[in-house]
C-alpha cells in the first residue's frame, strides 16, 4: 500500500474533474503556468542585472547632508 497504481490516480483525476470541471482546471493550469513563466523571467532578469546597480535606475551615488531636528516654539 506504499504506492498508488495508475488506476488510483485515474480515479482521483476523474473525481477532481467532476468536482471542479474541466474549464476551471484549465484556467488554474493556465494561471499556474503564467506564474511560473513570470518567476523564471524575473530570475533571468535579476541574474543579468549589474549587481552594483540599483533597481530603480539610480547611479549608486550617496548624497551627504545634515539632518536637523525641528524645535517646537
Amino acid at each position: 500500500m506504499g504506492s498508488f497504481s495508475i488506476w488510483h490516480w485515474l480515479i482521483v483525476l476523474i473525481i477532481v474533474m467532476l468536482v471542479f470541471g474541466t474549464k476551471k482546471l484549465r484556467n488554474i493550469g493556465s494561471d499556474l503556468g503564467g506564474a511560473v513563466k513570470g518567476f523564471k523571467d524575473g530570475m533571468k532578469e535579476a541574474q543579468t542585472d549589474d549587481p552594483g546597480k540599483l533597481s530603480d535606475g539610480g547611479d549608486g551615488q550617496t548624497i551627504e547632508g545634515e539632518a536637523k531636528q525641528k524645535t517646537h516654539s
